[in-house]
């Protein structure tokens, strides 16, 4: 376990402004720059944005899909998944890593948060989710900051074992 790559999950909605397209771009090249593998449900919005931020930071991508096809994830996907789960699988968006990163959404991404929560997996609240158990930060510069201890936290936890 101790070589093991950081995993983190970014989360949040399908239908996404222009603010939220680049604050998950911007979180996708701050986990690829950190040497964590970015996960995600694999589809448009947050989840698209994020994998292409990290994909031109030179990370990883996974996508965890919905349906049962390879070819339903995004462009910037490197690993697609398909659970053939529908909304279950995000229980294993959230489950499958090391740290969460949420970003605005709606429903899904609430569904996501709490089975992070449930599973004891720190949840970073970029989205104003409010949500009591995640890690509010105000700016990508906290997450940045957040993201780097809680890293550092778990590589110590680690090499403990």
């Amino acid at each position: 376990m101790k070589n093991q790559k950081i995993t983190i999950s970014v989360i949040g909605g399908h239908d996404v402004n222009r603010e939220v397209e680049n604050l998950a771009h911007k979180i996708g090249e701050i986990i690829a720059n950190m040497e964590a593998i970015l996960v995600c449900g694999g589809l448009s919005g947050v989840m698209e944005h994020a994998s292409k931020g990290a994909k031109m930071a030179g990370g990883i991508t996974i996508g965890l899909l919905p349906g049962k096809e390879k070819k339903d994830a995004n462009p910037f996907i490197d690993i697609a998944l398909p659970t053939s789960l529908g909304f279950a699988r995000n229980t294993m968006v959230a489950c499958s890593v090391d740290i969460i990163v949420a970003l605005p959404g709606s429903h899904g991404t609430n569904s996501e948060i709490c089975y992070g929560l449930v599973y004891k997996r720190p949840v970073i609240d970029l989205g104003n989710w409010n949500i009591k158990g995640m890690i509010k930060v105000e700016n990508l510069e906290q997450a940045e900051n957040k993201i780097k201890e809680l890293i550092g936290q778990i590589k110590s936890g680690r090499e403990s074992k």
